[in-house]
C-alpha cells in the first residue's frame, strides 16, 4: 500500500479556543487513513497552512518560510551579517543561493499540498458535507496564496493544474505561464473560494483560517500588481518569451488592468466597511482622540476592527530583534539586540505634525539643536534632537531614537534607551546587537515584556486596502473624487491635517497625486513587508534601492559627534534584481525552463 509522509514542519497555534491548528499528526499514515478521519484531515490542512511565511521571524528566512523584505528594502538594515537581505543589499546572491530555493520549493510543497487535500477530502468518513466544502475552499486560497507569493517575487512562474502532482513526478517538461495566465488563474480560484466561504464566520473559532474577505483582499493584491509597471508594458522582460513566442509579461500598457485592480478594492469596501471592517481608533485616557494610541495599537490589539488576516500565534523573533540591548538592565522583559536598524531615508520619510514633508520649508522642520520635548509616549520632556520634534504620530510609533524612553515601563522601571556609541544600547556595549544607523524599528513592538508571544502577527489590514484603491484609482480614473477621500481617511486617522485643509493644498496633478500616495504608503505600511514590493512593481528598485543609504555615526565616540549622518552600506540594485531568479537547480531539471532576464 502506498505510504504518504506527513511533514508538519511548523505549527501554528491559536490563541482561540479551537485545536485545529494544534495539531500533532503520526510520522506515517497510509494514503488512505490520512483522508479517512477527521483528526487526521485537521493535521493535513494544518500542515498546508504551515507553510505561510512567519514575516516576523526575518531573522531566520530558512526555518520560516520568510523573506528578506524589511532589510532588503530602503527601510531598514539588520545588524547580523548572515541575515539574507543583506546579501541581497549588496548583490551576493543568484540562482545558486540556498534561500532562493528554500523560498519557491515552500511555495510549490504548499501548492502541491493542497491540491492533494482537494482530491481527497470527499473521503474523510467522520466529515460532514458542509465541514468538506469549507477545507477545500481553504486549502484553495491557500493555493492562490502561495501562487500569489510566488508571482510577487518571480513573475510569471509554473503553473501546476487542479490536479495533485506526485512527489516523484516527471516535471522536466513543465513552462512558465504567461503573467496574464498566472494572474487570471489565481483570480478564478480566489473567486471560487470566496463563493464557497461566503456566510462562514471568520472569527473566534475561525480566527486564523482562511475567509471570504481574505481571499478577496489577495485577489485585489494579485490584480494591483499585475497593473503596475512591471508587470505592465516592462519592455526590459521582451525577451522572455514561451515557444510560441508570446511574451510571458505584457509589452503593452493595458490602463485596463488598473481599473480592475480599483474594481475589486471597491468591491472589498463595499461589501465589508463599515459593517465588518473599519480603520482602528482609540481614545486616550482622558476620552480624547489618540493618533498615536490608534496607529499603534492596530498592529497589537488581536482582531481588530481594522485586521483583515493575522498569523496566529508562532515563533516571533522579532521582539529580539527591535527590543533595544539596555545593558545597564538585567531584566530580560526590557533585553534584546536593537538589531533591526531604521535608515536615515526611512526616518526622513516621515511628515512633520503639521502633515508637510521635511523639505517643504514650511514645515518647520529644525535640522540640528536640541528642544525639550514630550513625545506621545512618554510622560515628561525630555531632551531631544531637533530632527525628531514634532513629528507626526506615526514616527513615534515606528522609531525608536537616541534617549527615547523604551515602551516596557512596567518590568523595571522607566528605561531610556541610548545608541550612540557609548550608550547602553550602542555598539561598544552590544558586541554583535547593536543598532548600525543608530535608530531602532519600535512599530509592532508589544508595550510589555519582549519574552510575552501571546499575540497575533498582522499580515493584511484595511488601510492597505484604502491605499491601494486610491493608487489604482489615480491610474485608471485620475481625479475620481474617491482618490482624495480615501487618502484622507489614512491621514486623518493618523492624526495629520488633510489634503485640502489650509496649508495643505490637494496635489494638482495625476504624477502629484501618485507622489502623494507614494508617499503615504511609505510611512503607513512602513515595516509591514510591502515596501520591498511597492519599489519593485513601481520599478522604482535602481532608483530607490540602489546607492548609498545612511544612518547617523555610531562610531563617534563622544555623543555630540553620532548626529551626524553618514553613508552605512553602498547597496546594489539593478534592474535584474528587480525579479528574483528561478532557483538554478530547476533550471538544471528542465533546462527548457525560461530564466528570468539577467540572471
Amino acid at each position: 500500500m502506498k505510504k504518504v509522509i506527513i511533514l508538519l514542519l511548523g505549527l501554528i497555534v491559536t490563541a482561540c479556543n479551537d485545536d485545529f491548528l494544534d495539531q500533532v499528526p503520526d510520522d506515517r499514515l497510509t494514503f488512505e487513513a490520512t483522508f479517512a478521519k477527521r483528526d487526521n484531515v485537521d493535521q493535513y490542512l494544518a500542515n498546508i497552512y504551515s507553510r505561510i511565511p512567519n514575516e516576523f521571524a526575518q531573522r531566520y528566512t530558512t526555518t520560516q518560510n520568510s523573506g528578506p523584505w524589511t532589510g532588503a528594502s530602503d527601510e531598514a538594515e539588520y545588524v547580523w551579517s548572515f541575515h539574507w537581505g543583506n546579501y541581497l543589499n549588496v548583490g551576493d546572491w543568484n540562482a545558486t543561493t540556498g534561500n532562493v530555493s528554500t523560498l519557491w520549493s515552500n511555495f510549490y510543497r504548499g501548492i502541491r499540498s493542497a491540491s492533494t487535500f482537494m482530491a481527497n477530502v470527499d473521503k474523510c468518513q467522520d466529515c460532514q458535507p458542509e465541514r468538506i466544502n469549507q477545507y477545500k475552499a481553504e486549502a484553495r486560497v491557500l493555493r492562490a496564496y502561495f501562487y500569489y507569493n510566488l508571482v510577487r517575487a518571480w513573475g510569471p512562474v509554473i503553473l501546476l493544474g487542479d490536479e495533485p502532482v506526485s512527489a516523484d513526478a516527471d516535471l522536466s517538461q513543465l513552462n512558465r505561464s504567461t503573467m496574464q495566465e498566472c494572474v487570471d488563474y489565481i483570480v478564478s480560484e480566489l473567486d471560487m473560494a470566496a463563493n464557497s466561504l461566503e456566510g462562514i464566520p471568520f472569527k473566534g473559532q475561525n480566527a486564523g483560517r482562511m475567509s471570504r474577505p481574505f481571499a478577496l483582499a489577495i485577489k485585489e493584491k494579485v490584480l494591483l500588481h499585475n497593473a503596475s509597471p512591471l508587470f505592465n508594458g516592462n519592455t526590459d522582460y521582451a525577451e522572455m518569451t514561451n515557444e510560441e513566442g508570446t511574451p510571458l509579461i505584457s509589452q503593452t500598457t493595458d490602463n485596463s488592468k488598473w481599473q480592475a485592480a480599483a474594481n475589486a478594492a471597491k468591491d472589498f469596501i463595499d461589501e465589508y466597511v463599515p459593517g465588518t471592517f473599519s480603520l482602528y481608533r482609540e481614545n486616550d485616557n482622558t476620552g480624547s482622540y489618540s493618533p498615536y494610541l490608534s496607529t499603534r495599537n492596530v498592529m497589537l490589539e488581536d482582531w481588530n476592527e481594522e485586521i483583515i488576516y493575522a498569523r496566529t500565534r508562532g515563533d516571533n523573533y522579532y521582539h529580539y530583534d527591535v527590543t533595544p540591548l539596555h545593558s545597564n538592565v538585567s531584566d530580560n522583559a526590557v533585553k534584546g539586540a536593537g538589531g533591526l536598524s531604521v535608515t536615515q531615508e526611512m526616518v526622513d520619510a516621515y511628515f512633520m505634525a503639521n502633515g508637510k514633508t521635511i523639505d517643504d520649508p514650511t514645515s518647520g522642520y529644525v535640522e540640528d539643536g536640541f528642544s525639550q520635548f514630550q513625545a506621545p509616549f512618554d510622560f515628561t520632556q525630555r531632551s531631544t534632537y531637533n530632527q525628531w520634534v514634532n513629528r507626526e504620530p506615526r514616527f513615534y510609533v515606528g522609531i525608536t531614537y537616541n534617549r527615547s524612553l523604551w515602551l516596557n515601563t512596567t518590568s523595571v522601571g522607566n528605561i531610556i534607551t541610548e545608541t550612540w556609541y557609548n550608550g547602553n544600547s550602542g555598539k561598544a556595549a552590544g558586541g554583535n546587537d547593536y543598532p548600525p544607523t543608530g535608530y531602532i524599528a519600535r512599530k509592532k513592538m508589544i508595550t510589555g515584556p519582549r519574552t510575552n508571544n501571546n499575540r497575533t502577527l498582522p499580515m493584511m489590514r484595511l488601510a492597505e486596502i484604502y491605499l491601494d484603491y486610491a493608487e489604482a484609482l489615480n491610474e485608471a480614473d485620475p481625479g475620481n473624487p474617491d482618490i482624495l477621500i480615501y487618502l484622507n481617511k489614512i491621514r486623518e486617522r493618523a492624526g495629520i491635517p488633510i489634503y485640502g485643509d489650509a496649508g495643505m493644498p490637494v496635489p494638482s496633478s495625476q504624477s502629484a497625486m501618485r507622489e502623494a500616495i507614494h508617499r503615504e504608503r511609505r510611512v503607513e505600511l512602513a515595516f509591514e513587508n510591502i515596501r520591498y514590493f511597492d519599489v519593485i512593481r513601481w520599478k522604482k528598485g535602481p532608483q530607490l534601492f540602489d546607492g548609498p543609504k545612511h544612518g547617523l555615526d555610531i562610531n563617534a565616540p563622544e555623543e555630540s559627534n553620532f548626529y551626524n549622518v553618514v553613508e552605512f552600506e553602498q547597496r546594489v540594485f539593478s534592474q535584474r534584481h528587480s525579479l528574483f531568479p528561478i532557483p538554478q537547480d530547476e533550471i538544471n531539471a528542465n533546462p527548457e525552463l525560461i530564466q528570468n532576464t539577467g540572471w
